[in-house]
């Protein structure tokens, strides 16, 4: 070996990290986090860690929530289509959306993303969404984490995860302890297939030979992929509000695992949900996929949301008012079900035809 060559001067970016992109990321999504400000964050970045000031926020003697996730492999597809400005706020969905079911008020978020090789277009539109989705829940951005890691990702590849903080008054927690048997479970409607599943959504793709970028055959107004991947969405400002008016006894977030297997974790022991299928008219896109890969409604109920991304129980009695509020708040309500003695755990039933069903079914799951 020459002289030279054991004299040569390695730099960051010959190993493929460039200091400078990232430092450019971190000026541009300045202006978003901004954006996401709200009372106990100033939701600037930069620095080590962020602050937020739960007394600024209202709070007199709060309970800290914490929830973590990501996207799953719907980010595979919105890598393969170019479609990165919506998982954001699927990221935030799926933190958000699980803080609220506790009664809890998101109010901060943090994100890392992962990638080979920083790309600041892609990165800009995705952490863009998490703004976006930030807003939607009202909760402040206060910082995150951009990880360029050659040779850990393929070209072009990127990861994501999230992290929420939120608060709840002492003693106005969701635990389960309220529930009665005769509480009813309504159901808000989802914006489509969510977070959850698509590893099934993306073999079906490619056992049938979907052309994503066609409309779609249950929608031609539409095409195929755009429906696969709108954003997951965000219920808690029209939730929060009935919360704190002590007119919500719990509810479930209806993600992996699908209505059979979220609903008995919101539950205490002797208590069973009974889903009735026949109480709500099954998407389009869900009957697309249930044909597509002839899956059977058990199925089908423990692997999609069929429809309706969150459970909320409530007494009988305020059924009609907390029907009035969500839907004036912009939510389409669906009629669920009921909570009754029994074993803990949920069971899903449908008539003949009900989810292309040949013959009545149920599936039941204890937990």
């Amino acid at each position: 070996m020459s002289s030279s060559e054991d004299q040569q001067s390695y730099t960051y970016a010959q190993a493929g990290v460039s200091i400078a992109a990232g430092n450019a990321l971190v000026r541009a999504i300045g202006p978003l986090a901004k954006s996401t400000r709200r009372p106990g964050a100033d939701a600037d970045l930069g620095g080590f860690g962020g602050f937020f000031d739960p007394k600024a926020a209202g709070y007199k003697d709060p309970l800290l929530v914490a929830a973590n996730d990501g996207v799953g492999t719907k980010l595979k597809l919105a890598i393969d289509s170019g479609r990165h400005d919506g998982v954001g706020i699927d990221l935030v969905a799926m933190c958000a959306n699980d803080l609220i079911v506790q009664g809890a008020e998101p109010l901060f978020f943090l994100d890392y993303f992962a990638t080979g090789r920083l790309d600041n277009g892609v990165a800009e539109r995705v952490i863009a969404g998490i703004a976006n989705g930030c807003r939607q829940a009202g909760c402040a951005l206060i910082g995150g984490e951009t990880a360029e890691m050659p040779g850990m990702y393929a070209d072009g590849d990127y990861d994501l995860a999230g992290f929420c903080v939120g608060a709840v008054e002492r003693g106005e927690q969701l635990t389960g302890d309220r529930l009665a048997a005769g509480d009813v479970i309504l159901g808000l409607a989802s914006s489509g297939v969510h977070s959850n599943g698509y590893s099934l959504v993306r073999r079906l793709a490619a056992d049938k030979g979907w052309k994503l970028d066609r409309p779609a055959l249950f929608d031609q107004e539409r095409l195929l992929i755009d429906a696969l991947m709108e954003p997951t969405r965000i219920y808690v400002k029209p939730l929060h509000p009935l919360v704190r008016a002590g007119q919500i006894k719990a509810m479930a977030h209806i993600t992996g695992g699908g209505l059979l297997e979220n609903i008995p974790r919101v539950l205490r022991d002797g208590l069973h949900a009974h889903v009735d299928a026949d109480g709500w008219e099954q998407p389009r896109l869900m009957a697309f996929l249930q044909a597509q890969g002839h899956i059977e409604p058990e199925e089908m109920a423990r692997t999609f949301n069929c429809g309706v991304g969150m459970a909320v129980v409530v007494a009988e009695s305020d059924v009609a008012a907390v029907t009035a509020a969500l839907t004036e708040a912009g939510e389409t309500v669906l009629t669920v079900g009921r909570i009754e003695a029994g074993d803990k755990g949920c069971t899903v039933k449908g008539s003949d035809e009900t989810w292309s069903a040949r013959a009545a079914w149920s599936a039941t799951h204890l937990g």
